[in-house]
């Protein structure tokens, strides 16, 4: 069994979703596991991550639209805004959506869907250095 663990940082611009499929493929490649799994953590509170469609970016409006409906900005029943209007509504976000993704390595890549990419979520309005933990297990 081959254990291999690193950390990215990526840094986000606001607001989005920033695919982050290759650096996680680019990963998986280097450390020359074939079969096993690839985890992923973010280590925030106001970010996610969401394996979701890759093809077509009106999904990810489309998810954005709705997470404004779910959890806005400013919203005054929030008691929490130390960090201003996108604050609470960040961590609400970040709840609905995941901190951690596990993928399957086969034949040494992963083994994502046709249509499928890994993405980190970002719930802010701000510019941010993200970090994650991405651990690969395996043969």
């Amino acid at each position: 069994m081959t254990i291999h663990q690193q950390t990215l940082t990526i840094t986000t611009t606001g607001r989005g979703t920033y695919n982050i499929t290759a650096q996680i493929d680019t990963l998986i490649r280097e450390s020359t596991i074939k079969t096993g799994l690839c985890h992923v953590f973010i280590h925030h509170t106001s970010a996610s991550l969401i394996i979701t469609e890759n093809a077509d970016p009106d999904v990810r409006r489309d998810l954005e639209t709705i997470l404004k409906r779910l959890a806005p900005d400013g919203d005054p029943a929030y008691r929490h805004s130390d960090e201003g209007d996108d604050d609470m509504s960040a961590h609400i976000r970040c709840m609905l959506t995941q901190t951690e993704l596990t993928i399957p390595i086969t034949r040494g890549q992963s083994a994502l869907g046709t249509w499928q990419g890994l993405y980190l979520y970002e719930h802010r309005t701000g510019r941010f250095q993200r970090k994650l933990t991405v651990t690969l297990y395996g043969e």
